[in-house]
């Protein structure tokens, strides 16, 4: 049966593939959120198959992906796997014929990427990639300022994400390498990119420092974008900095704006915290006004979305995040990658897109 054909009782069968941090803490909630049941988990986790059946009662736990598209009949399957097994398992799910969200990044390489987005266009698969950040209101505000030229024409912006972990964690995003799909290039340098892209278009030629200094992959990182619009983008994720800087700032012709806010971290700059329902500050000089108000975070807006996609007559258009953002995002990490082993600027070059575009 379609799916836009579904009897309005009979609500979507998800299947969630992983149940460590981004399984748990992320996609549970935000399919909770969209009014969205799970039907099966895959984990062969002994504590975490506990933590399903205490949490997702309703749901049936399989040892593995392949297990559960045998075992049960879904809607939709989410993959919240390392990163290094998303082109594998997302060949999986669509040869299946299933509809599929992989959390970011979509692969570890844009040419893996570009394969599964390929893929599931021939098979007519609808695909989507779980970029959550988008969902946060630092960047509606950043969209405002842009928008609205609070702060005039943009010249330069710098997105950030640091954290001080001098003893790193123990999962596997530390102990693989970056060819496993491991380091912050991959994890935070797609949020932080993605967002970049969004505010200032593609990313046309990057600089990159990266260096490992705690564990196996980047823990370390320092890019440089050129952006079609002009705008020349900074983009900083490290786990070793003692006085992490603002979240974002944007420097513009006539002003600045800061978001000083780094998440869950303490940040050297708190006085540019959010104030209210305010989002950031305006500066000039030494003057300064409270940024934009917007909506508060609503991450389960990115499950309404693929539901209303699903159950309508277009699927794919639909969807809230267009998987060839994530095959760019990932040229764009590529390029890093051999920016920083030729000590030079390297141009983005984006499968399926022709050089130039």
């Amino acid at each position: 049966m379609p799916l836009s054909s579904l009897p309005e009782n009979r609500p979507l069968r998800v299947g969630l593939a992983g149940y460590g941090v981004g399984g748990r803490e992320f996609h549970a909630p935000a399919l909770a959120g969209a009014g969205l049941a799970v039907a099966a988990v895959s984990t062969s986790n002994a504590e975490r198959v506990a933590q399903v059946e205490a949490e997702l009662p309703g749901a049936q736990v399989v040892p593995d992906l392949a297990a559960m598209l045998a075992a049960v009949e879904l809607d939709l399957v989410v993959l919240t796997t390392p990163t290094g097994l998303h082109a594998e398992q997302a060949e999986q799910v669509i040869e299946a014929g299933v509809a599929l969200v992989v959390d970011k990044p979509l692969a570890a390489s844009s040419s893996e990427a570009g394969r599964i987005v390929d893929l599931a266009a021939h098979r007519g698969v609808p695909l989507t990639v779980f970029q959550n950040r988008r969902y946060d209101p630092e960047l509606a505000a950043l969209l405002a300022v842009r928008d609205q030229g609070l702060v005039g024409d943009i010249r330069r912006a710098e997105y950030r994400w640091d954290r001080w972990r001098p003893e790193p964690k123990h999962r596997w995003r530390e102990t693989q390498t970056a060819e496993q799909g491991a380091g912050l290039l991959l994890d935070l340098g797609s949020h932080l990119l993605d967002q970049a892209v969004i505010l200032h278009g593609e990313v046309e030629s990057v600089y990159a420092e990266l260096f490992s200094r705690t564990v196996v992959a980047e823990d370390d990182v320092f890019l440089a974008c050129r952006h079609t619009s002009g705008v020349v983008g900074h983009i900083m994720a490290t786990s070793v900095n003692g006085a992490p800087g603002p979240r974002a700032r944007l420097m513009g012709s006539t002003g600045a704006y800061v978001i000083g806010r780094q998440f869950d971290e303490v940040s050297a700059f708190a006085d540019f915290e959010s104030d209210g329902e305010a989002v950031g500050w305006i500066v000039r000089g030494d003057q300064r006004e409270r940024g934009p108000v917007v909506g508060a975070s609503d991450q389960a807006a990115f499950y309404r979305a693929v539901a209303a996609a699903l159950t309508s007559g277009d699927p794919q258009s639909g969807m809230p995040v267009d998987p060839r953002d994530a095959v760019h995002v990932l040229a764009v990490i590529d390029a890093a990658r051999a920016s920083q082993q030729a000590r030079q600027v390297v141009e983005v070059l984006t499968p399926g897109e022709a050089p130039g575009s």
